[in-house]
Protein backbone atom coordinates (compact mmCIF):
# COMPACT_ATOMS: atom_id res chain seq x y z
CA UNK A 1 0.00 0.00 0.00
CA UNK A 2 2.86 2.36 0.83
CA UNK A 3 4.50 2.18 -2.64
CA UNK A 4 1.14 2.96 -4.25
CA UNK A 5 0.69 6.05 -2.10
CA UNK A 6 4.26 7.13 -2.86
CA UNK A 7 3.56 6.87 -6.59
CA UNK A 8 0.33 8.81 -6.27
CA UNK A 9 1.90 11.59 -4.23
CA UNK A 10 4.94 12.08 -6.50
CA UNK A 11 4.77 15.33 -8.40
CA UNK A 12 4.74 14.88 -12.13
CA UNK A 13 6.84 16.97 -14.45
CA UNK A 14 5.01 19.88 -15.98
CA UNK A 15 3.60 19.09 -19.37
CA UNK A 16 4.15 15.35 -19.13
CA UNK A 17 1.57 12.61 -18.70
CA UNK A 18 2.17 9.87 -16.15
CA UNK A 19 1.52 6.74 -18.23
CA UNK A 20 2.57 4.33 -15.49
CA UNK A 21 -0.49 5.28 -13.43
CA UNK A 22 -2.81 4.73 -16.41
CA UNK A 23 -1.21 1.37 -17.17
CA UNK A 24 -1.55 0.30 -13.52
CA UNK A 25 -5.25 1.28 -13.42
CA UNK A 26 -5.86 -0.52 -16.71
CA UNK A 27 -4.16 -3.64 -15.33
CA UNK A 28 -6.32 -3.56 -12.21
CA UNK A 29 -9.46 -3.27 -14.32
CA UNK A 30 -8.41 -6.21 -16.52
CA UNK A 31 -7.71 -8.37 -13.44
CA UNK A 32 -11.08 -7.44 -11.91
CA UNK A 33 -12.84 -8.29 -15.18
CA UNK A 34 -11.30 -11.75 -15.56
CA UNK A 35 -11.50 -12.77 -11.89
CA UNK A 36 -14.77 -11.14 -10.77
CA UNK A 37 -17.07 -9.77 -13.47
CA UNK A 38 -16.75 -12.44 -16.18
CA UNK A 39 -17.26 -15.53 -13.93
CA UNK A 40 -20.25 -13.91 -12.22
CA UNK A 41 -21.94 -13.08 -15.53
CA UNK A 42 -21.28 -16.63 -16.78
CA UNK A 43 -22.87 -18.08 -13.63
CA UNK A 44 -25.90 -15.79 -14.00
CA UNK A 45 -26.30 -16.83 -17.65
CA UNK A 46 -26.16 -20.54 -16.72
CA UNK A 47 -28.77 -20.03 -13.96
CA UNK A 48 -31.06 -18.13 -16.35
CA UNK A 49 -30.73 -20.87 -18.98
CA UNK A 50 -31.44 -23.55 -16.36
CA UNK A 51 -34.56 -21.75 -15.11
CA UNK A 52 -35.90 -21.45 -18.63
CA UNK A 53 -35.29 -25.16 -19.28
CA UNK A 54 -36.97 -26.62 -16.19
CA UNK A 55 -40.06 -28.71 -16.79
CA UNK A 56 -42.71 -30.77 -15.03
CA UNK A 57 -41.35 -33.70 -13.07
CA UNK A 58 -37.89 -32.25 -12.44
CA UNK A 59 -36.59 -32.60 -8.91
CA UNK A 60 -35.16 -29.31 -7.68
CA UNK A 61 -33.77 -27.58 -4.61
CA UNK A 62 -34.91 -24.07 -3.70
CA UNK A 63 -32.58 -21.34 -2.49
CA UNK A 64 -34.00 -21.96 0.98
CA UNK A 65 -32.91 -25.61 0.85
CA UNK A 66 -36.33 -27.17 0.28
CA UNK A 67 -36.31 -30.27 -1.93
CA UNK A 68 -39.28 -30.91 -4.17
CA UNK A 69 -40.69 -32.11 -7.46
CA UNK A 70 -42.18 -29.67 -9.98
CA UNK A 71 -45.89 -30.22 -10.57
CA UNK A 72 -46.82 -27.10 -12.52
CA UNK A 73 -44.93 -24.19 -14.11
CA UNK A 74 -46.36 -20.72 -14.76
CA UNK A 75 -44.57 -17.67 -16.16
CA UNK A 76 -43.20 -16.52 -12.81
CA UNK A 77 -44.21 -19.23 -10.33
CA UNK A 78 -43.67 -22.95 -9.83
CA UNK A 79 -45.81 -25.44 -7.90
CA UNK A 80 -43.61 -27.86 -5.94
CA UNK A 81 -44.66 -31.10 -4.30
CA UNK A 82 -42.59 -31.37 -1.15
CA UNK A 83 -44.23 -34.49 0.30
CA UNK A 84 -47.35 -36.54 -0.40
CA UNK A 85 -50.23 -34.04 -0.68
CA UNK A 86 -47.97 -31.16 0.45
CA UNK A 87 -47.60 -28.50 -2.24
CA UNK A 88 -45.94 -25.11 -2.21
CA UNK A 89 -46.04 -22.30 -4.74
CA UNK A 90 -42.75 -20.44 -5.09
CA UNK A 91 -41.22 -17.86 -7.41
CA UNK A 92 -39.37 -19.34 -10.36
CA UNK A 93 -36.22 -17.42 -9.33
CA UNK A 94 -36.31 -19.25 -5.99
CA UNK A 95 -35.12 -22.47 -7.62
CA UNK A 96 -31.45 -23.00 -6.99
CA UNK A 97 -30.33 -26.20 -8.68
CA UNK A 98 -31.69 -29.40 -10.13
CA UNK A 99 -31.58 -32.10 -7.43
CA UNK A 100 -30.42 -34.84 -9.79
CA UNK A 101 -27.52 -32.63 -10.92
CA UNK A 102 -26.59 -31.80 -7.32
CA UNK A 103 -26.73 -35.45 -6.31
CA UNK A 104 -24.69 -36.44 -9.39
CA UNK A 105 -22.01 -33.90 -8.52
CA UNK A 106 -21.88 -35.11 -4.92
CA UNK A 107 -21.60 -38.77 -5.91
CA UNK A 108 -18.92 -37.94 -8.48
CA UNK A 109 -16.84 -36.21 -5.82
CA UNK A 110 -17.27 -39.15 -3.43
CA UNK A 111 -16.35 -41.73 -6.07
CA UNK A 112 -13.28 -39.69 -7.01
CA UNK A 113 -12.19 -39.67 -3.37
CA UNK A 114 -12.73 -43.46 -3.10
CA UNK A 115 -10.64 -44.10 -6.22
CA UNK A 116 -7.88 -41.88 -4.84
CA UNK A 117 -7.90 -43.83 -1.56
CA UNK A 118 -7.71 -47.17 -3.39
CA UNK A 119 -4.79 -45.97 -5.50
CA UNK A 120 -2.86 -44.76 -2.45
Amino acid sequence: MQPLLTLLMMPSKEGSIDYSFLIMMGGIFVIMYFFMIRPQSKKMREQRDYLSAIQKGDKVITTGGIHGKILNIDDKTVLLEIDTNVKMKIERNGISVEMTKAMHDATTKESTKEVAKKDA
